[in-house]
């Protein structure tokens, strides 16, 4: 098997290039090698969880990675639905084969992996291995031969080779899960009271534009200024951090969440993300998410969460969409990337929906391109 490192993968760091390295191919042909690149695959070092890594042409290269927290305390039902979920995501990607890796205790892994070897073989497809690591060693539930697979377990090796080589590529590992959901965290302390004040004077300016535009017989004038206002943010945003800059002021974060509830706003940042500058747009998002108020958290929350999923980092994807349905539950955008993205949907098919030019004339004279999302409902 082959592990391509994706262009992209890396986690938001402020000195990235806008454009992603050329990926790298490391061969992972036996049991050690493919763990030691799965915290890499992933971003951060598993725990109490099943790894499933689907491969198939060209070379057996590894295509899909998923990950489940395992149940605890062991329960069948959702073994079971583990094991149907990802041979099913296996299947409808057509991948040829797959390894299985169950991190932790041998209650909560075995379960899990009877279910899913049983319904690889209901399902045909080939598993080349299932393994579980505990405590710095692994086991195999595939072989027998005590001369490769001891009852004992065989160490880990951190320093493998096929790990090394996804570290000189540049991919960073955090500790778990946890670190990683800490890089999207809110910031607290002075920064959220700032950031406080600076979206109450946001809002107090959007009231203003509305009185400033109101005229006899338009009613929605004002609120055209608020989009336009909001469009030219989005822009100043995206062409600062392709720059390799980022914000220089609360009342700039403040402003462009708050445009963001806007469709017509959204819609257009949305239709901007190209695949060419996502490491510059994931460091935007991220700052955002990190600092907007609850309230205007899904749009940019979302936005994050596809650029992540274009750059092959699915565990970030779905902590960004976490935080999206966490503040609002219906949010639609946030909605339709997690059933696609735990359907196991490739970056490659993270495309735009829309050009900004068609983006534009969709809302074109139309009533809602000033109207603000509520309640979750809004335009896919």
């Amino acid at each position: 098997m082959t592990a391509n490192l994706p262009a992209g993968r890396n986690l938001p760091h402020p000195h990235r290039p806008s454009h992603p390295p050329t990926p790298q191919a490391v061969s992972v042909g036996s049991p050690a090698a493919v763990l030691a690149v799965v915290p890499h695959l992933l971003g951060f070092v598993p725990a109490r969880s099943l790894i499933v890594l689907g491969a198939g042409p060209p070379r057996d290269r590894i295509h899909l990675t998923l990950r489940f927290d395992l149940p605890d305390p062991p329960d069948a039902a959702a073994a079971s639905a583990i094991a149907e979920h990802a041979v099913a995501v296996l299947t409808s990607q057509r991948q040829a084969m797959a390894v299985v890796i169950g991190y932790g205790p041998g209650r909560l892994v075995t379960p899990v992996a009877d279910r899913i070897r049983d319904e690889a073989r209901h399902a045909g497809l080939d598993l080349r291995d299932v393994l579980r690591v505990e405590d710095g060693r692994y086991w195999s539930y595939l072989c027998r031969n005590p001369s490769c697979c001891p009852p004992g377990g065989v160490p880990l090796d951190p320093r493998h080779p096929a790990a090394a080589a996804m570290a000189a590529a540049g991919v960073p590992v955090l500790p778990d899960r946890d670190a990683l959901a800490a890089t999207i965290s809110p910031l607290g302390g002075i920064t959220r009271e700032s950031m406080r004040q600076a979206t109450r004077r946001a809002e107090a300016h959007e009231q203003d534009l509305i009185q400033l535009g109101a005229r006899p017989g338009r009613p929605r004038e004002g609120a055209r200024l608020v989009v336009l206002e909001g469009l030219s943010a989005v822009a100043d945003a995206l062409r600062t951090y392709r720059d390799g800059g980022k914000f220089a002021t609360d009342d700039q974060v403040a402003w462009l969440s708050l445009s963001l509830s806007r469709l017509r706003v959204r819609d257009d940042a949305w239709a901007r993300m190209e695949p060419g500058h996502r490491d510059a747009h994931t460091r935007l998002w991220t700052d955002v998410v990190r600092r907007a108020e609850p309230e205007y958290l899904p749009a940019p929350a979302s936005l994050l969460a596809f650029t992540a999923w274009q750059c092959g980092n699915g565990a970030l994807a779905n902590l960004a969409l976490g935080r999206a349905l966490d503040a609002d539950p219906g949010y639609s955008m946030a909605l339709l990337l997690r059933d696609t993205i735990d359907a196991g949907a490739p970056p490659s098919l993270a495309r735009l929906p829309m050009t900004p030019e068609e983006v534009a004339a969709s809302y074109a004279g139309a009533d809602e391109e000033a109207e603000p999302e509520t309640g979750g409902a809004d335009r896919e």
